[in-house]
Formats: C-alpha cells, sequence, structure tokens
C-alpha cells in the first residue's frame, strides 16, 4: 500500500486502528495460505491465537514434502508479501529447514516438513484456538 508516493507497512497502519486491523490480519493470513496452497504445501491451517497468547494473533501452519519444499514455501511467502510492502520481520529455521518460522508481528507462520508437524504438534498445543476457514486452491 502506498499512500503519498511512500510505501505503508500494511499492519502497522492497521495498528493504530483496532476496526482495520482485525480485517487485515485475517487477509493476510488468507492471502499466506492461499499462497502456500498454491504452491503444494499440505495441511495449510490457520489459527486464531489472539484469545491465548500475547505473541500474535494468528498462527499459518503447513507442510511440506521435503526440507527444499519448506525453503521454497517460505521464500515464496517472503517474496509475495514483500511485493505488497508486507513485512517479515524475521526468518528462522533456514538453516535445517524441517521448521521454518516467518515472523510478521501479529502472525506467525510455521512450515515444517512432515516429520517435524507430526513431532511438535503446534494444532494440538494450540487446540483451543479457533480454526481459520480459507478457500483452498481447486485441484
Amino acid at each position: 500500500l502506498k499512500l503519498i508516493d511512500r510505501p505503508v507497512d500494511v499492519l502497522e497502519l492497521g495498528r493504530q486502528m483496532p476496526s482495520i486491523h482485525a480485517a487485515l490480519l485475517s487477509a493476510v493470513c488468507d492471502k499466506l495460505a492461499k499462497i502456500l496452497d498454491e504452491k503444494k504445501a499440505t495441511d495449510v491451517k490457520i489459527l486464531k491465537v489472539s484469545e491465548k497468547t500475547v505473541i500474535a494473533d494468528y498462527f499459518v501452519i503447513a507442510s511440506a514434502d521435503s526440507t527444499t519444499h519448506t525453503k521454497a514455501l517460505a521464500d515464496e511467502a517472503e517474496y509475495r508479501l514483500g511485493e505488497e510492502n508486507e513485512k517479515v520481520y524475521s526468518k528462522e529455521g533456514t538453516d535445517s529447514a524441517n521448521w521454518i518460522l516467518l515472523d510478521l508481528g501479529d502472525v506467525i507462520v510455521h512450515i515444517f516438513d512432515e516429520r517435524s508437524r507430526e513431532f511438535f504438534k503446534l494444532e494440538k498445543l494450540w487446540c483451543e484456538a479457533e480454526d481459520v476457514p480459507f478457500d483452498k486452491k481447486e485441484d
């Protein structure tokens, strides 16, 4: 988003207007889930964790077939977010690529290889979080 020929961090702008903030976060999560789904991630989920923790409002969780696939998914998500001036504040786990985390502030993206996802079981840990639907790509 550009205002007055200057890029604006959409999530930061939203924080200043709480009524808009929730809608922006939901849209970012939906966009991320669709990006991951388009790039063949499996079992993509959006969890609303805002009522359960202060670390984030949403988690977007996905599985990949391999560590190469986890890296490709994370890179694509970061690239596509950057195209819209949405900032990834931190990117962790790229060395081993078993679990890559993208921190957007109020949204945290977890991209696992299948074995790591089964081991860490984030959905079980956050089982009381709201599962947010998104429109998956038709094959």
